[in-house]
């Protein structure tokens, strides 16, 4: 159709892997026996009989991606996601016409710009201001045009001292924000890029997520490779999620990293353990179900980020007259701790329990978490002695959506909002004098 920017159908990238033979030790071999193994290999080859086969080194092959197929309209940004190895890096290379794939088939309507490596399009020996003129030329760029451009580039880059430097000077932040700049500013149709932009600092990170924002407002297409579930979520109207080089979901970003998160952690809202012999716990208590939910009791995968969060753990008590309190811990899918909540504060948690089936709920407040997924785990245990019973890691996950209706603590504000918390806090503002 008149409007796709880019067609893939049934892509896939075979490499074929070959395999050196190792001793029985399985270490490496040393320079001295890779030299006698290949002159008695050569040895071998000369004095064979003629009619007899050689063996050949072991060859495995590997496909990168396989069948893959999606369609992308102009204007989309979308986001690749997935784990290491996933394929996420090969796609964009094939489609920058970097890498040429082992079949399948491509169509693509527009100029394609690519940020995927430190310093590609770039000759070492040249200069900065060189560089710009040569990158924008490989883009399809004319001099007039990279001219019109060159002074807003550079001011972007933060660049200027070093710009009759040979780029081979240049550290590895200096080729990046260079070459964002180059890709970002001579208006592609397409624009694509790789986390490399984690090279960079992060006020750089940020100014070039702003300058993609602003790509993607004049309705040009984006492809975006990211860990970053919350910058894919702010970002991206559409996700691609990969997984061992196949498709596993094209849709919405929410429901995306949702698939994600049910793949790749092994989590989904709601967990229940049927068999409450192969539950976490041991003989004092073992866990039932943990669930994340809203107000109503309706278990989401996804939050708006002004409403509260509940998440409850479900557990059966198996012995009398035994005391303990509850914990939950937040974690972002970069690993970093949120926050970590112990009961101190309802009836029972000074209490012995009876046996029983027992809830225990807790409410994270409204504009509290920041937009992004949350990884759950749940503990129960015993403070002094301390005793933990059970500790599930990665119990559930959840993503926190910000709509951009302005009733968040980013307000009107829609770039890049640091920060694991994103809590509306009192302001007091008096006139002095």
């Amino acid at each position: 159709m008149s409007d796709t920017a880019i067609r893939v159908e049934n892509l896939g990238k075979k490499y074929v892997l070959s395999h050196q033979q190792t001793g029985g030790s399985g270490s490496y071999n040393s320079l001295r026996d890779s030299i006698a193994d290949k002159t008695k290999f050569l040895t071998e080859k000369l004095l064979k009989p003629s009619g007899k086969k050689t063996i050949n080194p072991t060859r495995e092959e590997f496909w990168a991606l396989k069948d893959v197929s999606f369609e992308i309209k102009q204007g989309d940004r979308v986001g690749i996601i997935g784990r290491n190895g996933a394929g996420k890096s090969t796609l964009l290379k094939i489609l920058s016409r970097i890498v040429e794939p082992t079949n399948g088939k491509i169509s693509i309507k527009g100029r394609i710009a690519s940020l995927l490596e430190v310093g590609t399009g770039f000759h070492p020996e040249l200069t900065g201001r060189e560089n710009v003129f040569l990158n924008g030329a490989i883009l399809g760029m004319s001099k007039e045009e990279i001219k019109r451009k060159f002074d807003e580039i550079v001011a972007f880059a933060e660049v200027e001292k070093f710009l009759d430097t040979p780029v081979k000077r240049y550290s590895s932040g200096m080729y990046v924000r260079l070459a964002f700049a180059v890709a970002a500013h001579l208006e592609p149709e397409i624009l694509i890029v790789d986390e490399v932009l984690a090279v960079g600092d992060s006020n750089f990170q940020k100014k070039c997520l702003g300058k993609m924002e602003d790509v993607a407002n004049e309705g040009r297409t984006i492809l975006f490779v990211s860990h970053s579930m919350d910058t894919v979520t702010r970002l991206c109207n559409h996700a691609i999620l990969l997984k061992q080089g196949t498709v596993q979901f094209t849709g919405r970003t929410d429901q995306a990293i949702n698939s994600y998160l049910k793949s790749d952690f092994g989590t989904t809202a709601r967990r229940r353990w049927g068999d409450i012999s192969r539950a976490p716990g041991n003989d004092v208590v073992r866990l039932v179900e943990v669930r994340a939910h809203r107000e109503d009791g309706e278990v989401s995968d996804s939050f708006d980020i002004t409403k509260p969060i509940g998440i409850t753990m479900d557990y059966e008590v198996l012995k009398n007259n035994t005391t303990f309190t509850h914990s939950i811990n937040l974690f972002n899918e970069n690993g970093v701790h949120i926050l970590s909540s112990h009961d101190n504060v309802s009836d029972l948690r000074n209490k012995p329990r009876a046996k029983g089936c027992y809830s225990s709920t807790m409410w994270i407040p409204g504009n509290f978490l920041a937009e992004g997924s949350v990884i759950v785990s749940v503990a129960i245990l015993e403070q002094d002695p301390f005793v933990v019973h059970f500790h599930e890691l990665d119990a559930v996950a959840f993503n926190v959506i910000d709509p951009m209706d302005g009733n968040s603590a980013r307000g009107n504000y829609t770039l890049g909002f640091p920060g694991v918390v994103r809590p509306i806090l009192n302001w007091d503002t008096t006139k002095i004098s």
